[in-house]
């Protein structure tokens, strides 16, 4: 089996789809070379030179993309590379910690390098945010939850990470599960119109419905909602709204969530937390490339 093969399988493990995600890795390596070559690195390194490229963390954080950045080294050319990852997604890394090494010619290795750096950063990033915030609402009973604030074309990878992180994915696209936000209610006339609506021309998807206050919430019980989306409720109405449905409907928290309030929003009793910011906010996690010639 090949080496860009145990990848695939790697991908496929982990949910991700290897065609679509190869071809997200083309993309960014065309990008980069822009239909020309690395002039820097052809000028300045013997044509056959080989070396190893250590990827190697600055600062500590939760790894995710291992088999992507593999990915983009063995995309490069039709060259032998030679892959060795040493962590796997979803681990919890010290700084200076060498996380994937490769060898081949020179040239190939660092005109991939920036490209697979760019993928393992991000989304190693996303998982270290999600991971914090994870870690900040821990022995509650609720999950952090992702949102479509995502960049576009990179939701499938991003939402991976987040999952590395260990938060939970919420939709991934508009097609796989309804979302009844205010504007489709007032369309539809109320929330149990638009509920109807819903559970009759896609009686097969899960649907979630989105409420401003404490009497819409009323409205959507009575509706038999089944998952509820409490936006911009106050600390004291998510609790009143986790005493009113009491365990009839699961409830997700969103708007106004931060770091700081984070806590006491999960110590309500709500069972998500909806959380943009893991994914568009989140800081590339440092992560740099060493280079020694091996011959």
């Amino acid at each position: 089996m090949s080496d860009k093969s145990k990848v695939y399988d790697n991908l496929r493990q982990s949910g991700l789809e290897p065609d679509l995600v190869q071809a997200l890795v083309d993309l960014a390596i065309s990008e980069d070379l822009m239909g020309g070559v690395d002039v820097t690195s052809l000028a300045t390194i013997p044509e056959t030179q080989i070396s190893q490229l250590d990827l190697v963390t600055r600062s500590a954080g939760v790894i995710a993309g291992i088999d992507i950045a593999s990915l983009v080294f063995l995309s490069i050319s039709d060259k032998k590379i030679e892959v060795e990852k040493y962590v796997n997604d979803g681990s919890t890394v010290d700084a200076k910690t060498c996380v994937l090494s490769v060898k081949g010619e020179t040239v190939d290795l660092l005109t991939a390098e920036r490209t697979a750096l760019n993928f393992l950063g991000h989304l190693s990033g996303i998982a270290t945010i999600t991971n914090k915030w994870v870690k900040e609402i821990s022995g509650t009973e609720a999950k952090i939850r992702d949102t479509r604030k995502t960049t576009p074309g990179l939701r499938l990878l991003e939402k991976y990470a987040v999952r590395a992180g260990g938060g939970t994915n919420h939709r991934m696209s508009l097609n796989d599960q309804a979302l009844i936000k205010d504007n489709h209610i007032v369309a539809a006339g109320s929330i149990k119109k638009a509920i109807e609506k819903v559970k009759d021309k896609f009686p097969e998807l899960a649907y979630e419905v989105e409420v401003d206050n404490l009497d819409q919430l009323a409205e959507a019980l009575s509706a038999n909602a089944e998952l509820i989306l409490l936006d911009n409720f106050s600390i004291e109405d998510l609790r009143k709204a986790v005493t009113l449905v009491n365990k009839k409907a699961k409830l997700e928290a969103s708007g106004g969530i931060t770091f700081e309030n984070a806590r006491k929003i999960a110590e309500t009793g709500v069972d998500y937390l909806a959380v943009g910011a893991i994914t568009h906010s989140a800081p590339v996690l440092d992560i740099g490339g060493d280079l020694r010639t091996v011959r």
